[in-house]
């Protein structure tokens, strides 16, 4: 089951391997990990999401907030949050299908960024299922190459 796990932490080398070890510890797998300096320069947020077992995400959560480099850590996975990804693609383009290519662009809101001779770079935000959403419509047309962010959350509301 996937689940999110949001951590403020000291802006320290060494933060993201000690969590990603104890995170190791019990053999769940990190779908995205995303790490950035917020409003304080000395702090960072991480956004970890992970598949595994509920009780395995409940200890890692528990391990991680033992740790002396945690401000803070919750489990989103069962509060409500605000989630965004960034994807960049890059699809082949053939003259024939452009005008298919662009609608689809259009109607996901996808911004071009590139062109080339033979493709088109796009860029695109939202929820995990939007973007798979662009990315299930583009497949057809030929993906050459692609790159996720990584989800990035926060709680909703004044928490």
């Amino acid at each position: 089951m996937p689940r999110t796990i949001s951590a403020l932490v000291r802006n320290e080398p060494g933060v993201l391997a000690e969590m990603s070890e104890a995170i190791r510890k019990y053999n769940v797998n990190i779908k995205s990990i995303s790490a950035g300096e917020t409003e304080n320069p000395d702090i960072s947020r991480l956004t970890i999401g992970l598949v595994g077992q509920d009780e395995d995400i409940r200890k890692i959560t528990e391990d991680i907030a033992e740790m002396d480099v945690i401000i803070q850590v919750d489990d989103l996975a069962r509060k409500e949050f605000v989630d965004r990804e960034l994807v960049l693609i890059k699809v082949a383009m053939e003259p024939a299908v452009t005008p298919q290519i662009m609608q689809i662009f259009e109607v996901f809101r996808a911004n071009v960024v590139g062109m080339g001779q033979e493709t088109i770079t796009v860029e695109m935000s939202g929820d995990r299922e939007k973007i798979d959403g662009l990315i299930n419509m583009l497949k057809p047309h030929g993906i050459k190459s692609m790159c996720r962010s990584g989800m990035i959350a926060l709680k909703r509301g004044d928490d």
